[in-house]
Order: C-alpha cells, then structure tokens, then sequence
C-alpha cells in the first residue's frame, strides 16, 4: 500500500548497475531502507541529485514489513535549499553531518521532534551567510536532548569529573575511566546554553573547535551502539582550519 511522507536522505550506496540503496529517514517510518532503480538516463541523473545526503524529499512509499528494503515513486524535493550544495565549505560539513547521522539514526524509529529538529537545523543551516563554523558542534549538541542522552550538569563543582557514559558531573574519576577532568569538562555547561542565533560569538580556534568535536563524537560512540570513526572527520577539520 503506498503512502505519502516525506524524508531526510542520509546514506545512497550504488547497488547492481541501474539501482541505488538509499537510507531515508522518514516522518511517518523512522529509518528506512530503499531500494531505486536509476535507469542510465539524463532522469537519472536528476534522480540521483534528488537522493544526495542531506536531502529533504517529499514521496510516495510502497512500505510493506516483511521486506528488507522499500520502495519509493514520484519524488521531488519537498523544500530545495538554496547554499549547502553550492557553497564548498557548507558541502563539507553535509557530508559530514550525513554520515554521521546515518550512524547515529540507523535504528531510529518513529521521533517527531527529532524529526522536526533536524528539518529546522538543515534549514536554518542553508539559510545562514556566515560565521557558522561552530554550526556542526551545535548541532551534534542539540541533538542529545531528543536521542535521550543530554549532559546533566546538575551538581557541578570546581573540581568534578565528567563522566562520559552517565552524561552527568561526578566528584570522584570512574572506575570505567570514560571521563573528562574539570579542567577538560569546563566547556560543557557553556556549551549547552548554545544555540544557533549565539553560536558565531563562542570564539575558537582551530585546536580548540577540533577538542570539541572529538570529544563529542567519543560521548556519541559511548551511547549509540556500534558507531564507527566518521571517515569524513578529517575532511571537516580541514576545511574548518
């Protein structure tokens, strides 16, 4: 039975010589498989750009549980953006941002609000001419607070430990040893008041923004299962210099 919904696409992988399998995360479904011939023709290539990362789709689905992957028909982009696949640094921190949310999300189900955020983040991102180099550490920040997993800074001191995997202040280091100093854990509390219309007024440098990221992307490896090194992090590094 085919419904309407729409999506975020988060991963294509070619598959056979005229398919691709396209990880989509839906409104209706959460995350979803699919399966889309793309015939050699110049519709194909408009098909493909449709389905890069990062896309926000409208489509038709032919969901049925028991089968591994879906099918989707009469696609069309349901908002286009007007810079992030124009704009080389802002196509850097997609790319980034695409993978490491087809980690994060892969066995995502249904989520509203996560949905409704990250269609909010992506539009705001497209929108935004400048300063925006600390957008991707916002974001990943944000994001705890709808996958369940958000710092508690409730009973902080001058000398508490963070610990990585109970997402809270401790006065005393883990025994599991996930765990930031107080002087390495002082940016957390700050940092969570941070939101996109302030983010261009927390100045870092280079050092400083990669600390940041790596220690975020370690507390995303701690509370989601199976999470991978992003391979497109030092491409984001570089270009964010």
């Amino acid at each position: 039975m085919f419904e309407k919904t729409t999506g975020i696409v988060l991963h294509t992988l070619k598959y056979g010589d005229d398919s691709l399998i396209v990880d989509v995360l839906t409104a209706e479904r959460g995350m979803q498989p699919f399966l889309v011939r793309v015939p050699r023709t110049h519709r194909s290539n408009t098909k493909t750009q449709l389905l890069r990362p990062l896309s926000i789709i409208a489509f038709e689905m032919d969901y049925r549980p028991q089968r591994n992957m879906q099918r989707m028909r009469e696609i069309h982009v349901d908002e286009p953006y007007t810079s992030i696949p124009y704009e080389p640094m802002k196509s850097v921190v997609a790319l980034f941002l695409g993978e490491f949310l087809y980690y994060a999300l892969r066995n995502e189900e249904r989520n509203d609000r996560l949905y409704s955020f990250l269609v909010y983040s992506l539009h705001w991102f497209d929108m935004c001419d400048q300063q925006y180099a600390n957008f991707h550490l916002a974001f990943l920040i944000k994001m705890t607070r709808y996958l369940g997993f958000w710092p508690n800074c409730e009973g902080r001191d001058s000398f508490s430990f963070f610990d990585l995997l109970e997402g809270t202040f401790t006065p005393f280091r883990p025994q599991h040893g996930q765990c930031l100093n107080a002087e390495e854990a002082e940016w957390i509390p700050r940092f969570l008041k941070m939101n996109y219309s302030t983010m261009k007024f927390f100045k870092m440098n280079r050092h400083q923004r990669n600390y940041v990221l790596d220690v975020l992307c370690r507390y995303y490896q701690l509370h989601i299962p199976e999470f991978p090194a992003v391979k497109s992090l030092e491409i984001l590094r570089e270009t964010l210099s």
